[in-house]
């Protein structure tokens, strides 16, 4: 996305250094009185609900456009700042963008949760039936951006100014405030009538490093015994993740968000790389949610996807090295930009491995990943060392005279513009994301075609390769055969 690295190109927050010219900081009661003015100072929980728009961080469609949008037609936020917990749940539906073809929306309910240093979701498992009892399942990655929206809602911005010694100056008939908590910087901007109209600070992403978010409040009212915004606006990554207007506002309410005994237990498991070797010198390598494959060549390693996080990353060639101690990976094949399938791409850049991509997505990954990385410094940014790309337009076949890797661009897919399929015609196995994600066994087909799985079929079909296996980059390794029952029987009713 071109927008992301002009934040940090335009100097909008600088982390350590102060912003306002003129000098250091002097403290006077600015705080004190904006806090006492929306009832800060006395809020001990905080509960609000609106609807408007949500937008999916780091799923843009290509890599020069936003995040795509959502209509929340319920959003409901619960706080309890004591405990440093809180609660998120949202029902909204995916917008689809003009000329764009996505699958028919449904609706989504995220429950989220985090309390301290755990974050949990509750949903129902993946794959399971209608109405399925839902459970909790650990999200230790989310802590940071969960705590981060606790302390940047305008009563819990001053709480922890007035807390962290926050210093503040005045610029014309506005007050800026910033403060340090933990590793993070935030800033703050109290308009003429003492209300905080913004926030701005920064949190980790594997993809952008330190990612600046930015919140905007406006319209306060006034509710019970405390002032809050009507509309609440945030970007992240240079692009608008929220867009809220507020109908409902309670403070001091019973906010009781107890950490689940099964999350409590084990709030980060320990992450797992799972061997199948489906062919010869072919692992498909799962783990979770997100799944990698390893092609064996002459005298090196050919990777398909590096998902997630460094940690995960480093799990995988650690799998990698069991499975081929003298074989060193050479190439990393990336399917798409999409975060939760490139985040981890810079750990195998650091390792000195050619990322592999569509040329689209080349001149995304050399901004992104030249950001600053103060909060969480990975291997590259120690190393510094420069990525290697080798690009394609519509194919590329990677050849050791041994095994081809065939590397096709997925044309006409509302996924994404720059996505790829990787095939190999000796083993007669393809290997995608997102495209198509087989639902679990003796489900009934869907109601309707999902589009990116019937694109997937007509790139087959297009590309006429002769494929027997699918090892999907999520989900379960199948005969083509499901994915020909899975766009045809929908197509037939």
């Amino acid at each position: 996305m071109n927008s992301i690295p002009k934040l940090f190109r335009h100097g909008i927050f600088a982390l350590g250094v102060t912003l306002v010219s003129g000098g250091v900081f002097a403290a006077d009661s600015a705080v004190e009185k904006a806090a006492k003015k929306i009832g800060a100072d006395k809020v001990k929980t905080l509960e609000f609900s609106g609807k408007g728009h949500w937008f999916q961080f780091g799923q843009s469609p290509a890599p020069d456009t936003p995040w795509p949008p959502f209509e929340v037609s319920s959003y409901e936020a619960a706080i309890n700042f004591e405990h440093k917990a809180a609660r998120v749940l949202q029902t909204r539906k995916q917008v689809v963008e003009p000329n764009r073809h996505r699958p028919v929306p449904v609706e989504q309910k995220p429950d989220q949760y985090v309390h301290g240093d755990i974050a949990w979701n509750l949903a129902a498992p993946q794959g399971s039936a209608p109405g399925t009892a839902p459970i909790a399942q650990p999200q230790p990655y989310a802590v940071e951006e969960r705590q981060t929206e606790i302390w940047t809602t305008p009563q819990g911005f001053l709480k922890a100014a007035l807390k962290h010694n926050a210093i503040s100056k005045k610029q014309g008939n506005k007050t800026q405030v910033e403060f340090a908590k933990g590793n993070q910087l935030f800033k703050g901007v109290l308009n003429s009538d003492g209300y905080l109209e913004s926030v701005s600070t920064f949190i980790d992403n594997p993809v952008l490093g330190d990612t600046p978010i930015e919140i905007t409040y406006s319209g306060y009212k006034k509710f019970g015994d405390i002032h809050f915004p009507s509309h609440i606006v945030k970007n992240q990554g240079g692009a608008p993740v929220l867009d809220i207007k507020i109908d409902n506002v309670k403070a001091n309410g019973a906010v009781e968000l107890a950490v689940p005994a099964e999350i409590k237990a084990n709030p980060k498991p320990a992450i797992t790389v799972t061997n199948t070797e489906i062919a010869p010198g072919i692992h498909y390598l799962q783990g979770g949610s997100h799944h990698s494959v390893a092609i064996e060549q002459r005298d090196h390693i050919v990777l398909v996807e590096a998902p997630q996080h460094e940690e995960r990353s480093l799990a995988v060639i650690d799998k990698i090295r069991e499975l081929f101690p003298n074989k060193p990976i050479t190439h990393l094949i990336n399917s798409h930009q999409h975060f939760d399938h490139s985040g981890g791409l810079r750990t195998y850049v650091d390792a000195g491995a050619t990322i592999v991509t569509h040329e689209l997505n080349k001149s995304f990954y050399e901004k992104a990943w030249q950001q600053p990385r103060t909060l969480n410094p990975d291997k590259l940014s120690i190393s510094k060392k420069a990525p290697k790309f080798q690009t394609f337009k519509d194919k590329l076949v990677l050849n050791d005279g041994q095994r081809a890797i065939e590397i096709h661009a997925i044309e006409d897919n509302g996924h994404n513009d720059a996505f790829a399929l990787v095939y190999l015609p000796k083993e007669k196995i393809l290997i995608e994301a997102d495209a198509f994600t087989p639902p679990a066994p003796n489900s009934p087909p869907p109601a309707t075609v999902n589009p990116f799985a019937k694109s997937l079929h007509d790139n087959i079909v297009r590309l006429k390769l002769d494929v027997e296996h699918i090892a999907p980059l999520h989900g379960r390794l199948v005969k083509i055969d499901e994915l020909r029952s899975f766009v045809t029987v929908a197509s037939n009713k």
